[in-house]
């Protein structure tokens, strides 16, 4: 009978470790549960150059970025303070390799004056200016970037502005390693130095959506990230809104140039 009166002890033992276990492990699934909720935005990464949103390749090999867009209003800078550069484009690769296709605006501020062209870029080529559109502030753009043939690897660049109606198509034939789409407004690199970003504003990009797998969904219905632009020294110079629209929308505000 002590025996089993032991046997019977230990068992009560195991079954209360086993229900604190049990009451642990379910408190710790509600704690990833809240914050996964409380990060519905996805991840939130810095950049020095860049400000807005990335969708890119996880562990999905058969993940493929196959087109993106977005519409913008062109801001207008500040020139009071100084020289300074801002971009704001869409684009396909470059996250995780040096493949990038882009299609953008520019709004710079060089000797005084405001400057604002149209561009594509195919790295590692120079960005070149798009003569057929002349861009002006509160000129709303609509841009898209479209594989049109996966064999030969051919994509098509559009970009209009709806505020004149002035267009620009054309194919290229571009070897993309399609891992990732983007959104984003940059402080680009001129003559190798990283430029100081001119005081842009605000810019709200509308209507963003992206061709994963043949199929086209907004930005939250895709693995993506939150950049934010900072500095060497964790100054955040530039910070992009949470998505809103359905997903769809964000805007990014200037904060700092340098």
């Amino acid at each position: 009978m002590r025996e089993k009166r032991k046997f019977r002890t230990r068992a009560v033992i195991l079954i209360l470790i086993w229900v604190v276990l049990l009451v642990l492990s379910l408190s710790f699934l509600s704690i990833l549960a809240s914050l996964f909720a409380s990060n519905s935005q996805g991840l939130s990464i810095s950049s020095l150059t860049w400000a807005g949103y990335i969708i890119a390749k996880d562990s999905n090999s058969k993940f493929e970025v196959t087109g993106v867009k977005a519409s913008w209003i062109v801001p207008k800078v500040n020139v009071s303070l100084g020289a300074g550069y801002s971009s704001v484009w869409i684009g396909i690769g470059g996250q995780l390799d040096k493949s990038l296709i882009q299609v953008g605006t520019e709004q710079d501020v060089v000797n005084g004056q405001g400057i604002y062209i149209a561009w594509y870029e195919l790295l590692l080529s120079f960005a070149v200016q798009l003569t057929s559109i002349a861009v002006s502030p509160g000129d709303t753009m609509i841009a898209s970037i479209n594989l049109v043939n996966s064999d030969t690897n051919q994509w098509r660049m559009q970009m209009s502005d709806a505020t004149t109606g002035q267009a620009f198509s054309r194919n290229v034939v571009y070897n993309s390693t399609r891992s990732s789409g983007e959104w984003i407004v940059e402080r680009p690199t001129v003559n190798n130095q990283i430029t100081t970003l001119a005081d842009f504003g605000n810019i709200r990009f509308t209507d963003c959506h992206v061709n994963v797998n043949d199929v086209t969904v907004p930005i939250v219905n895709s693995p993506f990230d939150r950049i934010q632009m900072a500095n060497s020294k964790n100054t955040e110079l530039s910070s992009a809104s949470v998505l809103t629209a359905g997903g769809s929308s964000f805007a990014v505000s200037y904060l700092v140039g340098k």
